[in-house]
């Protein structure tokens, strides 16, 4: 959503850095660039004003810091001002100690509530050990109540239905249920329209009378723009919503919603929705969202995704052989799947670039590309070979390479650029080796370990001997293996 905002900043920002040192003319022109980056995304003329006027008034007075580059500086205040922008601290979830939290979700009819309503119960079941129920409250539209007995299904959340009936009444028996089944979390589902009307606010406003909701919090499309700022306004004045859920943000959206509505209504954004997948739900933190939108990425959010996707017992065990020289295709596989698993979990490659340190200056021309099925097709040219050829790729010829291709229904060429790009990994880890760096980065490890483990890999066979230059004492590490 913010890719085309973040390239801007991170243009902008660069520019700063090879100036050297800050001017008024060059202050004034980065501001300028702000303000034009801001309004080409969609972001409203009055936040705009705001925010630019409170950065050109710190920015102005900014003042030699030892040691830090006066470009960094003024990075520094935009990027305090875009994490105020956004909300700062944002406010803990309003837990009930005495019976369920009731989490009553609202919005426009297309804007994806049922759907976030099933991916915010599957982030609380998963992630705050919550027992969630889903409660149907929608029975204007056709196929809604079956549509979220389908998502409670795929959650693996309980789903509270009726056939028809008055919405207030089935929330309140969905209520008295999941307390005699022992559910902390209900989730309604109301009712949306295309358009706000009497009757729908009438209808929402009995809803929380009959519950009171501890959250009432509205999900906004974020592709609607500017209208999603209006409705959010009319939302919150009739119901007095608490928070604010972005849904469909890895759109082709510019972002200037998100950054308006924090501005224009004072609700905090409380997750956003970056995908299909009902796993793709994010909670909305200011501050790392911030360094995306400025094109800096997201380095804890990374790592976050990246524990969720990899299995740290087998890219340990294959980090290991790599640095034994016993590194095979199988290996190869497995760290292939591990990238798509992460891949798939970012919005892909895209979206991995998108929280990496600079991915935001990566030309699109290089993403696109970049195909994503070059990824699957080497997986399955892999699956394709024997168990021998898998250990031991030196045995594939010609005939061997065309058989390959022809079991995973992909060109030969795709089998030559696996082996080619297998090679080459293990070319690199040789020069690691060779050149003592590995030895080094892993002696950092080897100084942390108790002395336990490194009896049992030696006892597995590993050869400890030779990861350090002989001539190099100070290298860490080297003390722990020469006492051995």
């Amino acid at each position: 959503m913010f890719d085309s905002l973040a390239q801007k900043f991170a243009s902008l920002f660069a520019g700063l850095g090879r100036a050297g040192k800050l001017t008024e003319k060059n202050i004034a022109d980065g501001i300028g660039e702000v303000r034009t980056a801001l309004l080409e995304a969609d972001v409203s003329l009055e936040v705009v004003r705001g925010f630019v006027d409170r950065v050109q008034a710190k920015a102005v007075g900014l003042e030699r810091l030892q040691g830090v580059a006066p470009a960094e500086q003024f990075v520094k205040v935009v990027h305090d001002e875009m994490v105020a922008l956004l909300g700062g601290e944002l406010p803990r979830i309003r837990w009930n100690d005495r019976g369920p939290t009731v989490f009553m979700m609202v919005g426009l009819q297309g804007t994806g509530k049922t759907t976030t309503c099933g991916k915010l119960a599957l982030h609380l079941r998963k992630k705050e050990g919550k027992k969630p129920l889903l409660v149907a409250a929608d029975v204007k539209r056709p196929a809604a109540i079956e549509q979220l007995k389908v998502v409670g299904a795929q959650v693996g959340v309980p789903v509270y239905a009726e056939d028809g009936g008055r919405p207030e009444k089935i929330c309140a028996r969905g209520l008295q249920k999941a307390i005699e089944n022992g559910n902390d979390v209900v989730i309604l589902d109301t009712a949306g329209r295309l358009h706000i009307d009497a009757e729908l606010m009438d209808e929402l406003e009995d809803v929380r009378a009959k519950t009171k909701p501890h959250e009432i919090w509205l999900v906004v499309d974020a592709q609607v723009g500017q209208d999603a700022v209006r409705s959010a306004r009319e939302f919150d004045r009739r119901l007095a919503v608490t928070g604010l859920i972005l849904s469909k943000t890895d759109g082709d959206a510019r972002g200037g919603a998100a950054l308006t509505l924090r501005e224009a209504t004072g609700k905090p954004i409380r997750f956003v929705g970056t995908g299909e997948k009902l796993e793709a739900l994010e909670p909305f933190v200011p501050a790392r969202m911030a360094t995306r939108i400025l094109g800096m990425g997201d380095v804890v959010g990374l790592v976050e995704k990246a524990q969720e996707a990899v299995d740290h017992a087998e890219a340990q065990e294959v980090a290991e052989k790599m640095f034994r020289d016993t590194w095979t295709l199988e290996d190869f596989r497995a760290q292939l799947r591990q990238f798509r698993a992460m891949a798939g979990k970012m919005g892909g490659l895209k979206g991995m670039l998108g929280m990496m340190p600079g991915g935001a200056q990566v030309p699109q021309e290089a993403l696109d590309r970049f195909d994503e099925k070059q990824v699957v097709h080497m997986e399955a040219a892999i699956d394709s070979m024997t168990f021998q050829e898998r250990m031991d790729p030196e045995v594939i010829h010609g005939q061997r390479r065309a058989r390959i291709a022809r079991g995973a229904g992909v060109p030969v060429s795709t089998v030559n650029e696996l082996l080619k790009s297998f090679k080459l990994m293990r070319q690199q880890v040789k020069k690691l080796k060779s050149s003592g760096i590995l030895g080094r980065m892993a002696g950092r490890k080897l100084d942390k370990m108790k002395q336990q483990q490194l009896d049992e890999m030696r006892r597995r066979g590993v050869n400890l001997d030779g990861l350090f230059p002989a001539d190099d004492d100070d290298a860490p590490g080297a003390g722990v293996l020469r006492k051995r």
